[in-house]
């Protein structure tokens, strides 16, 4: 089958969250290594790193959902706010938390970069809107989280 043919049936939005979940492992392993070598993020390098692992995995695997207009912004709210508190009591910074969610999104970006799946005006405009769900998605779950950690006082 001609996959260039077969790629302008599915819409870039479609294949970028799809390329994301897919390299969900890879995505959760380079982010790692960026958390561990980072002073600003020195915590991490104590921590358990399959625990870390999971908890990128889970973000990058389910972006798709986490993205998606079905998913309310009270849910994101439930899930990052217990996300804060929980990372208070485990040691971390609330700067390394936030520098963490940061570097998450830099690593989806990064991917869908290097993978060239921009290639015309159609796939940058939907390019374009996943952008946009992305940084909402990141800016409530900074937000929230730190709620939860600062109300965990």
């Amino acid at each position: 089958m001609n996959t260039t043919k077969s790629k302008s049936f599915i819409p870039a939005y479609q294949r970028l969250v799809k390329l994301i979940e897919s390299h969900a492992d890879e995505l959760s392993r380079n982010l790692i290594q960026d958390l561990q070598k980072r002073d600003s993020t020195a915590t991490f390098r104590t921590y358990d790193e399959k625990e870390i692992y999971e908890r990128a995995f889970n973000v990058y695997s389910h972006l798709g959902k986490w993205i998606s207009r079905e998913t309310t912004k009270e849910e994101i709210a439930k899930h990052f706010t217990a996300l804060g508190a929980k990372r208070r009591k485990e040691g971390f910074a609330l700067s390394e938390i936030i520098q963490a969610l940061i570097m998450t999104r830099r690593r989806l970006w990064l991917k869908i970069l290097a993978e060239g799946l921009l290639d015309n005006a159609l796939d940058l405009n939907q390019a374009l809107d996943l952008n946009n769900r992305v940084i909402l998605f990141f800016d409530r779950a900074i937000f929230y989280t730190a709620v939860g950690y600062q109300r965990d006082k």
